[in-house]
């Protein structure tokens, strides 16, 4: 009888850890995919701001995840990430826009509209993680909201961070790349063009031999908008 309590107690821990894995993958999932929506919206919504309606007549300004869902990098990339133990990553679907449609307010001075709506992606995950930031270090996160709730926001924000730096990278197709060129002088152009030509090759370069940098990058922000200090 005791090896079958024994055993009983075995199991149902095996099976509570595993659906404590599939809560786990279920919540992380769920974030990642709704966070790189909102980074794709805000993208469209910026556009939209400065007179190009491209992603509001496509239907693309809006969370509904089915318009926003890329079968590689909102669901098998993440799956694969999370598998093999890394940090879960993704993306969703770019939210179109016509460069040309683009209206330049004075305020711009002498910035291209297309920077604008490049760096309102980023922007847009950097928001989120201060937001929640916010309810940690001031809300009192660890007496007033529950352990769940903490954990939550703490993979929120770091998250977000994570996707904010990732994507503020200046090698196209990355959004940091048209900051980048809004600021090149027009004799650079060509570094535009071969930058373009093999951003491609430019990005594998990084994330295999630069992307470590991101993690401990995002980690720094993450305890200084929490309040930990660095």
């Amino acid at each position: 009888m005791q090896i079958g309590h024994a055993f009983a107690i075995s199991f149902y821990g095996i099976i509570n850890a595993s659906m404590n894995q599939v809560l786990q993958f279920i919540f992380q999932i769920a974030i990642l995919i709704l966070s790189v929506i909102i980074h794709e919206v805000s993208h469209g919504a910026v556009a939209y701001a400065l007179g190009d309606s491209t992603a509001k007549d496509e239907g693309r300004l809006t969370l509904n995840p089915i318009k926003h869902l890329d079968l590689f990098g909102s669901i098998l990339l993440p799956v694969f990430t999370y598998l093999m133990g890394g940090f879960i990553f993704g993306w969703a679907k770019p939210v179109p826009y016509n460069p040309y449609n683009l209206k330049r307010p004075r305020w711009l001075g002498r910035i291209s509209p297309d920077a604008l709506v490049g760096a309102a992606g980023p922007m847009s995950n950097i928001l989120l993680a201060i937001t929640f930031g916010f309810f940690i270090r001031f809300g009192g996160a660890y007496t007033i909201f529950p352990s769940a709730f903490f954990q939550i926001a703490s993979f929120i924000i770091f998250l977000n961070l994570v996707l904010a730096i990732f994507n503020l990278v200046p090698i196209p197709p990355l959004d940091g790349s048209k900051v980048l060129f809004a600021f090149l002088p027009g004799r650079a152009y060509e570094v535009e063009h071969f930058m373009e030509r093999y951003g491609i090759i430019l990005l594998l370069i990084f994330i295999f031999l630069l992307s470590g940098i991101i993690i401990p990058i995002a980690d720094f922000l993450f305890r200084i908008i929490i309040g930990l200090g660095v």
